[in-house]
């Protein structure tokens, strides 16, 4: 169910879309009885609109498109009403004088037409069967994208005609066609060069390779990388944060030659900040190919539809890690069982998936803690200054609508006034991405508990910290190591151009520069100021070394938190008593509850702040223990040695794979065989 706009926004499309079907009226009242004067003004007013549209309105225009009143055919109508009053202003004999001049208005339309099929061709050409980032693809003869004037029908439209729109209009007052011949000769030059631009781009040495010769490129770069471990991802936008999760631990894994794997061609400009080759496969019969390569495993960290496909390459091992762990049913997915092996964190999880009777087999699971943890600082103690930092990370509302998977609906006002309403605390409050994508209330209430944060802080003048400019260094330098700079018309052609092979020592500039950005960022707050953080930095683990105290929602959240022992709280909003609710989600045994109502958050403070006081301490070290496993060895060696034995175990399938063939088929040539990967 989508979230419906806020209200002022969908009075704005509504008067754009009255004030733009006015003009026309106007336009066309004045065409018919000459009106000069309002002919000037509807068409003015009309002009503007489109622009406006074009502008800060794409929604509009996708209505209009569906209502088959896109761009052409408002252009055309604009110009025909003003034929029509030029042929209605004087003698009968006008038809003669102008019919020049609708014929050239004609052929620029005939001239639009055509500059949009090139376009298509010229589109076609640079959409490549394999995109890539952090590859040196200069041998596909990539080049920079035609101006977006020259790929949008609708700007180009509009900026081509308007000389002789314009033409037309300064036509009608003085009664001189010579007006309108040089509007209409001018947009024929425009039109004529764009056409020109984009058909010289068709020629053979000025179009990127074509299909075959691309995938041609990508055998024979698949076998000069020799890529052995991989991180195969297909997802929605808002999805790419499961994948970047893993980023890290993949390279400072085992294989010296990793790899991403993604099948949309957005993720690409998603996946976060990394020196790791990536590729795109869009289609099926593209990914195929990774099957006569040296890919031993894939990990997998969420599931999709797309997630079928690969898996029937039977050369490559595949490992389910998923992006969290936590009670909710979707962390024991039937899916599962399709994976040859599932990384899990700890034994928790491994009990987990027995209880849950889903298939997937106890031989099949590998506790390998969870390698992103590792940058946790583990709990130092109470609060070292005068504020208590609460960190509020609530889940999203899930797929399945029950009312327990959130509590932003049913407790996150209560939670966040009753600890605003402590003049002690410090509140960071960092709402889950998809929150508000499947029930609306849950982002309205998101809404509302922003503005009880904005309006803390303006009772709360804090004193900034007088020396900014250390975050505003670190965030220009940590830019420049993770943002590429593109136009804003490059296209995916263009950005593989830019984002070639990485400077060699990229990604530890890029860990050092992102551990100076940290600490300059949470320097530069004032003091005791409530922060709303919805942006990728500061990341969630940076979130938890700073805060004292996590409020969150039975989610991975709580799991991964565990690893600092810190104390924890979960709001309890599935209606079930306390006892049956701890008794159904076992993360929740070492955490505060706390019902909708948030009457227990003044006492949390209070254990928080006196740690004398907080029995659930011992409970939390052995919670710990159970989800996250243990602390040695570290969860990235852990994470390593996985990935050799499963790497292992791909190789000797290949082998055993290998041999059958050469016994079942003596005659068989020996390149047809399996490639056997590197060691």
């Amino acid at each position: 169910m989508p979230v419906p706009l806020p209200r002022p926004q969908a009075l704005l499309k509504g008067l754009v879309t009255v004030v733009l079907a006015a003009a026309f009226t106007a336009q066309a009242v004045a065409a018919l009885l000459p009106d000069v004067p309002l002919l000037l003004a509807a068409t003015v007013v009309s002009l503007a609109t489109e622009g406006a549209l074009y502008r800060w309105q794409r929604g509009v225009l996708s209505l209009f498109a569906k209502s088959h009143a896109d761009i052409t055919v408002r252009h055309v109508l604009r110009d025909l009403l003003l034929v029509v009053a030029l042929l209605r202003l004087g003698e009968q004999d006008r038809e003669t004088v102008y019919a020049p001049l609708v014929a050239g208005l004609l052929v620029f339309y005939v001239l639009h037409c055509a500059i949009q099929a090139v376009s298509v061709l010229v589109r076609r050409t640079r959409t490549l069967p394999v995109v890539t980032r952090n590859i040196d693809a200069s041998a596909l003869r990539l080049s920079p994208a035609p101006p977006v004037l020259l790929r949008r029908p609708g700007p180009r439209l509009l900026v081509f005609g308007l000389p002789a729109t314009a033409g037309l209009l300064a036509s009608a007052p003085g009664d001189r066609p010579v007006y309108a011949a040089a509007g209409i000769a001018l947009s024929l030059a425009l039109g004529l060069a764009g056409l020109g631009a984009l058909l010289l781009r068709l020629l053979p040495g000025r179009r990127p390779a074509d299909e075959q010769e691309v995938l041609d490129w990508f055998d024979a770069w698949l076998a000069a990388y020799r890529p052995t471990v991989g991180l195969y991802f297909s997802g929605g936008a808002a999805s790419a944060y499961q994948a970047n999760m893993w980023l890290e631990p993949l390279a400072a894994g085992p294989a010296g030659r990793p790899v991403i794997v993604l099948r949309e061609r957005f993720m690409v400009q998603k996946i976060a900040a990394t020196d790791i080759p990536i590729v795109c496969l869009p289609k099926v019969s593209t990914l195929m190919r990774l099957e006569h390569s040296t890919l031993q495993v894939l990990i997998h960290p969420s599931n999709s539809g797309k997630t079928s496909q690969v898996l029937r390459i039977p050369t490559i091992k595949h490992t389910f890690v998923n992006h969290g762990e936590s009670d909710k049913l979707s962390s024991c997915n039937p899916y599962a069982k399709a994976y040859d092996e599932v990384w899990v964190a700890g034994p928790a999880a491994r009990e987990r998936y027995a209880l849950a009777e889903v298939g997937v087999e106890d031989k099949d699971v590998v506790e390998t803690g969870r390698p992103q943890l590792d940058g946790v600082l583990p709990y130092a103690g109470p609060p070292a200054g005068a504020r208590t930092t609460v960190l509020y990370a609530p889940t999203w509302e899930g797929w399945d609508g029950n009312p327990g998977n959130t509590s932003v609906i049913a407790a996150g006002e209560n939670l966040v006034r009753a600890l605003l309403a402590d003049p002690g605390v410090r509140l960071l409050y960092k709402p889950h991405p998809l929150t508000g994508s499947v029930d609306p209330r849950a982002g309205a209430a998101d809404l509302r508990i922003r503005e009880l944060i904005r309006a803390a802080n303006r009772e709360r003048a804090g004193v900034r910290p007088s020396d900014s400019a250390e975050l505003v260094r670190r965030t220009a330098e940590l830019d420049r190591l993770t943002t590429s700079a593109f136009r804003a018309g490059a296209d995916t052609v263009e950005r593989m151009l830019v984002q070639s092979a990485p400077e060699p020592g990229r990604a530890a500039a890029v860990a050092r520069a992102t551990a100076a950005w940290e600490e300059a960022y949470w320097a530069s707050l004032p003091e005791g100021e409530h922060q709303v953080i919805t942006d990728a930095r500061p990341t969630l683990y940076s979130c938890f070394n700073v805060s004292d105290l996590l409020i969150s929602d039975v989610s991975s959240v709580i799991s991964d938190f565990l690893a600092s022992e810190k104390p924890y709280a979960v709001a309890n909003t599935s209606g079930l008593p306390e006892d049956t609710f701890r008794t159904a989600f076992p993360t929740v045994v070492a955490a505060t509850v706390l019902t909708p109502d948030a009457a227990g958050v003044p006492d949390l403070l209070e254990t928080v702040r006196h740690p004398e006081n907080d029995e659930l301490a011992e409970a939390r070290a052995e919670l710990k223990l159970r989800l996250l496993g243990p602390a040695e060895p570290s969860s990235q060696e852990r994470f390593n040695e996985a990935v050799r034995a499963l790497c292992a175990t791909a190789r000797d399938h290949r082998t055993r794979v290998a041999e059958r063939l050469a016994a079942e088929l003596p005659g068989q040539r020996t390149e047809t065989a399996v490639p056997t990967a590197p060691r």
